[in-house]
């Protein structure tokens, strides 16, 4: 075991005596030492559980003969990181999760770990940290939250916290009034865990059970689900099965399993995070994955379920339809059925008795909302190495558009004039220096694609960028443009009034420009001026890659 290396021998004594000093008796000392990998936080909703969740693991790690030593991770909550200063640290958290995680196991020679993500960065985060550390690993999830309820005109409805976003332009637009607001923001997020739609957390817990790396139910079975805590007894019962069999994270996480991945990406039209992170995990992996490949995934799936943002639908209603393991049987022709899980089955054996139990939340191949898949990646003049849009979010009339530029260099300044009314139908905002490098830290920007949603401008205005998007933005939001304008990518090159070109069906956004007036207006560009120069933030935009390749360091 690689726990001997600080328990065995002579010279290993004063280790001994300091193991037994956090309180383990003479007899645990030859059992495997589990890492549990916690991401507990009192500010996060969807970490404020996760004590329990852990203590439920160490009971099944113990159960099995395993001796279980918890330690934490940071969590970043997005939604309160939204909208200001605080966002800019979100995404360049998942680099330092990954780092401390690899710090705190190798420092300590685990044998094994079990990983407790729940929200936006921590998900990926850990992911790549499992497989640079390959030892035997499983993921148990928070649980998505459930949905909130309120009355409206049409009865009682179901709200959650990007209701709350999009209330806020309701409000400016003189659809409700502010004491509605007040009301809306009591009830939308009723209790803990990840928010409740298809937005960043829950795309990447379903996907990790899409992968491999979570037990059946890990994506979707609600937080406050006395189901919930039975799982998590199982992944701590089930990673001391994958350390007696030597199965590690690279032997599930292959090419075959992030195509299965991307599969159900498509399908639930997850958010379009979820490019940026599985691309992070692949290179860590030392997986070859280019973007291009993801359209051809993309057009061989069809798009089966329609969850908030998109659609009406919840995570808990994903899950009483039949969860991952239902849309993948649906799916099972397009998958590659021999991959393995932590299940030490494959992913046939796992789906097998799987069920659809709902069709209004998880349609039939026969019975799609479309053809194609729910995510897209556009290329183009303006983004050479490609840029990412959640298709399925985009009203029917403005998958194909063509617009004149308004172009802000911040997300502050594109949120004043939408807020202001001085945005015209047709227009396409631009939002650049907001990318890896140029924000620093690629800030999601929810706010002004909620305002527009919220405003009923999202069928007539679109939005492109070199930054990113909450998994809860919906409309004709094109976001990790790359090059970004930080890296003098052509976004960097617009104008106002420049006509741009966006064909979604057609995979391209462009810029009606020709290569000589795109090149020379790059050639007088100044050299781009870094907004943060100190701490971290000034560290990680030295070294961080282009979105097109996760946002990795390089």
């Amino acid at each position: 075991m690689k726990s001997d290396i600080v328990k065995k021998g002579l010279e290993r004594a004063p280790h001994r005596s300091l193991l037994y000093a956090v309180g383990l008796k003479r007899g645990e000392i030859d059992k495997p030492f589990i890492g549990v990998v916690n991401s507990f936080t009192e500010i996060v909703p969807g970490h404020i559980h996760l004590r329990d969740i852990a203590q439920a693991v160490k009971a099944g790690v113990h159960s099995r003969g395993g001796v279980p030593f918890e330690f934490n991770t940071i969590a970043v909550c997005d939604g309160l990181a939204m909208g200001h200063k605080g966002m800019k640290y979100s995404l360049p958290s998942r680099e330092l999760i990954a780092d401390s995680i690899e710090i705190m196991t190798e420092a300590h020679a685990f044998d094994a770990l079990v990983f407790i993500p729940n929200c936006d960065k921590i998900v990926p985060g850990m992911l790549m940290a499992a497989v640079r550390l390959n030892l035997p690993s499983i993921f148990i999830s928070g649980g998505p939250m459930l949905a909130g309820h309120m009355s409206s005109d049409d009865g009682v409805k179901k709200v959650d916290y990007i209701s709350v976003f999009e209330a806020v332009g309701k409000v400016i637009s003189g659809q409700i009034t502010e004491e509605k607001l007040k009301h809306l923001e009591e009830v939308a997020c009723p209790g803990y865990g990840s928010c409740a739609g298809m937005f960043t957390a829950n795309t990447m817990n379903c996907l990790t059970e899409a992968l491999g790396m979570g037990l059946v139910g890990n994506g979707t079975i609600p937080a406050v689900d006395g189901r919930r805590q039975q799982l998590a007894k199982e992944a701590g019962q089930q990673v001391m099965e994958l350390l007696a069999n030597d199965i590690r994270p690279r032997d599930i996480i292959t090419k075959d399993s992030m195509r299965n991945a991307f599969t159900v990406d498509m399908a639930l039209g997850g958010s379009t995070n979820s490019v940026l992170h599985l691309m992070a995990i692949a290179r860590e992996a030392g997986i070859d994955f280019p973007l291009s490949l993801i359209n051809e995934i993309g057009e061989r799936t069809p798009h089966l379920c329609k969850l908030s943002p998109a659609g009406d639908y919840r995570i808990e209603d994903l899950d009483r339809a039949g969860g991952i393991a239902g849309v993948m049987k649906e799916l099972q022709e397009l998958l590659n059925l021999g991959a393995r899980t932590v299940l030490n089955k494959s992913v046939a054996q796992v789906i097998a008795e799987a069920r659809v139990l709902d069709r209004q939340v998880i349609h039939s191949v026969s019975d799609a909302y479309s053809a194609t898949g729910g995510i897209a990646i556009l290329f183009g003049n303006l983004a050479p190495e490609g840029a990412v849009v959640k298709r399925a979010a985009v009203a029917p009339e403005m998958l194909l558009h063509q617009g004149p530029a308004r172009v802000f260099n911040s997300e502050e300044e594109a949120t004043s004039a939408i807020m202001s009314g001085s945005i015209k139908p047709g227009e396409v905002i631009v939002i650049r220096y907001e990318g890896p490098k140029g924000g620093p830290g690629m800030k999601e920007m929810l706010t002004p694609t909620a305002l527009l949603s919220g405003m009923g401008r999202d069928k007539e205005v679109a939005l492109i960028t070199d930054g990113r998007f909450s998994g809860g933005s919906r409309g004709a939001a094109i976001g990790h443009i790359s090059p970004e304008a930080a890296s003098r990518g052509p976004i960097a090159a617009l104008r106002e009034g420049d006509i741009i070109k966006i064909d979604i069906p057609n995979y391209k956004l462009e810029v009606e420009l020709s290569d000589k007036e795109m090149t020379e207006r790059l050639a007088r560009l100044g050299e781009f001026e870094p907004k943060v120069k100190t701490g971290y933030l000034r560290y990680y935009a030295e070294k961080v890659d282009s979105a097109s390749t996760g946002a990795v360091f390089k």
